[in-house]
């Protein structure tokens, strides 16, 4: 029988996943680690939580501590989650940014926290369906996530019964899916759109270059309020003042940053404020 988790066990455990990932974790959510990271502890040949927790406080940057991260990392997603923003970007945020901008000029999106691929494709499936609108323009998705098995998962563009069915028109389904044997994957034409890299939201953005639309969505309720500023500022630094940034329904930027504001009328969609990004 393993050993009760110590307290200073669960600090070091704790410090690891909010330095890595900005995830944090109180000690009602012991029950998380025990769960999570029980095949973590078994391909690592240790015995408990503490154990884990000793030898990622000696070595940091040994392998087992991204194991960890990702391994705690919540990846819930489905397709056209929510829906509402979906249909902003489709109905208001698509034609008003194509109008502003040059027909030489690349439309970038950027689908932070992207998981399995389902956001990210979602995203491709509206763009398909809006070539008379688009024309020739170029439009690039990128979709990022730390966990490394997600995003192959995301590339390889395969889900089962189950995850289609979840918020996934039949006839988008219908025209953008084959089935193979029990599962579901997305035509290449709607893959090719999507380019998913691995980043971690805490990391350096500047790499990433400029964004036109940014959905960080039931991302930032995992983090504390200046992990959630810096996060926000970070982003606000990657995107033209007549940008939009997606949030979810229960996360905000009021009372943590001014470099957003709400679009009005709109819950969740935020544009960015230009006098607050130029000071």
């Amino acid at each position: 029988m393993s050993a009760p988790l110590t307290s200073s066990a669960f600090a070091a455990l704790a410090d690891l996943l909010k330095t890595k990932s900005g995830l944090i974790i109180g000690p009602d959510k012991t029950y998380l680690l025990e769960t999570r990271l029980g095949p973590v502890l078994k391909r690592a040949g240790l015995t408990d939580l503490n154990a884990l927790a000793e030898r990622v406080k000696r070595a940091p940057h040994d392998p087992i501590a991204r194991d960890v991260v990702e391994a705690m990392t919540t990846n819930e997603s489905f397709f056209f989650r929510d829906d509402k923003p979906f249909q902003h970007f489709r109905a208001q945020a698509l034609p008003r940014l194509l109008a502003a901008r040059p027909a030489s000029a690349t439309l970038r999106i950027w689908s932070a926290a992207s998981s399995s691929g389902q956001e990210a494709y979602s995203l491709a499936m509206i763009l398909a369906e809006s070539k008379a609108l688009l024309g020739s323009r170029t439009v690039e998705i990128i979709g990022t996530d730390i966990a490394r098995d997600q995003l192959a998962r995301a590339q390889q563009g395969l889900y089962t019964q189950f995850e289609v069915q979840r918020g996934l028109p039949v006839q988008m389904l219908m025209r953008y899916f084959k089935k193979e044997d029990a599962n579901w994957r997305i035509a290449d034409a709607i893959r090719s759109m999507v380019k998913f890299r691995e980043w971690n939201l805490l990391g350096d953005l500047r790499a990433l270059g400029l964004f036109d639309v940014v959905l960080c969505r039931n991302v930032l309720i995992y983090f504390d309020q200046p992990t959630k500023a810096r996060v926000l500022d970070a982003i606000a630094a990657q995107m033209p003042t007549d940008g939009a940034l997606y949030l979810g329904g229960a996360e905000t930027v009021l009372g943590i940053t001014g470099r957003f504001a709400p679009m009005p009328g709109e819950r969740g969609v935020y544009g960015v404020n230009a006098a607050r990004v130029a000071a």
